[in-house]
């Protein structure tokens, strides 16, 4: 890992030279840079992951019928779950790959801005908007954090929605699960981005702001696909 530290802390390095070539020298914006260049690579990931959510959506019948079905027998009721999900071309675990691809980037980012100081000649080069992002408990930060996290589960929860009750009148798990992630990250975000450096605080504000502008647009793409197979 430490390989990996090195290489995040010369990408950062590079970053800044950039910003310095235009006149706007700020390690700040070099990790906003930073933070877009991950997730446009990783946008693919992004994009099969929300695509799985949505077809994981328009299956949810269907599993509901299957649980009734082999009620009382989950062996039978996870085989014909999997042969389900792998008709329709449904990853379950799909929705875990992008945020196992930035935990690496994620620690290799504090572990750069914890030695921070190693590197850099003068203290102003650390500073973004009056704040120093090598310095913990930068509440603006983690605020705006929470607020983003909020918003784009928001638009999550608004965008993939799940079946209000079964047939029985039993409130849907799924739908459960949502409400409790939609209120419970955003404080939990805000919470991290208080405890790391303000710089990672500053990757996780515009990691959401990011990720909502790709959401709404892999949902435009997404809706405008349903369109057309519809229409043919």
């Amino acid at each position: 890992m430490s390989t990996f530290v090195e290489w995040m802390t010369i990408l950062l390095k590079w970053l800044y030279s950039l910003t310095d070539m235009v006149g706007l020298a700020s390690y700040g914006l070099a990790i906003i840079l930073l933070t877009i260049i991950i997730k446009t690579v990783i946008f693919p990931l992004t994009w099969k992951q929300m695509k799985s959510m949505r077809k994981t959506v328009e299956i949810q019948p269907k599993l509901q019928e299957l649980q009734k079905k082999y009620k009382g027998k989950p062996e039978k009721l996870n085989q014909e779950t999997m042969a389900l999900y792998k008709e329709h071309n449904v990853n379950p675990a799909g929705g875990c790959l992008p945020l196992i691809v930035q935990l690496p980037i994620f620690w290799a980012l504090y572990q750069t801005l914890f030695k921070f100081g190693n590197y850099i000649s003068d203290p102003s080069q650390a500073m973004f908007l009056g704040f120093d992002i090598t310095a913990t408990g930068n509440i603006v930060f983690a605020v705006l954090a929470g607020a983003t996290t909020f918003l784009q589960t928001k638009l999550t929860t608004a965008t993939n929605p799940t079946m209000n009750a079964d047939k029985g009148g039993k409130p849907d798990p799924t739908q459960s699960t949502q409400k409790m992630m939609l209120y419970f990250m955003p404080f939990f975000m805000a919470y991290i981005g208080w405890t790391v450096p303000a710089g990672l605080a500053l990757y996780f504000l515009t990691m959401n702001i990011v990720s909502i502008f790709q959401q709404l647009y892999i949902n435009r793409r997404l809706d405008k696909e349903k369109l057309d197979a519809a229409a043919s």
